[in-house]
């Protein structure tokens, strides 16, 4: 399970509009309470692809947000992409490149503007599990 605060899909969504006709993508920082990842940082990375059917994060900028993580005492959880004009499920390369299996993978689906669609996902040997995505709460409450 998945906790996320507003204010982070709110950043989700503002980076993988500003990419549009392309995909955008980074990483998801936090904590885990039991079973839950709580998402306390995103970093918003640059798609080296350009390309609205597929992303590849920049090498740099993943170091880079990885080494704020450790300085944090923040743990990777996982990652996010949009799909442009497709659903909000994991195409076969978005399957194929799922290496690690304690990752949460994130799509936005950006199909319809109006109601942008985010969903998480575990996948593990090509096998697509949904996660439930919970609203978390910041130091105002309920987001």
């Amino acid at each position: 399970m998945i906790v996320l605060n507003k204010k982070y899909f709110e950043e989700i969504l503002k980076h993988s509009l500003s990419h549009l006709p392309n995909e955008g993508c980074g990483l998801l920082a936090g904590t885990f309470e039991g079973d839950k990842k709580i998402i306390k940082k995103v970093y918003l990375l640059t798609n080296i692809d350009n390309s609205p059917e597929h992303f590849s994060m920049d090498a740099k900028e993943q170091f880079d947000a990885v080494k704020d993580m450790r300085n944090n005492d923040l743990l990777l959880l996982g990652n996010f992409h949009s799909h442009p004009s497709t659903p909000a499920r994991p195409s076969d390369e978005d399957k194929r490149l799922a290496y690690d299996k304690s990752m949460s993978y994130l799509i936005l689906s950006l199909e319809d503007r109006k109601k942008p669609v985010l969903k998480s996902f575990n996948i593990i040997n090509g096998e697509v599990t949904e996660e439930e995505i919970i609203e978390g709460e910041n130091d105002n409450g309920i987001c």
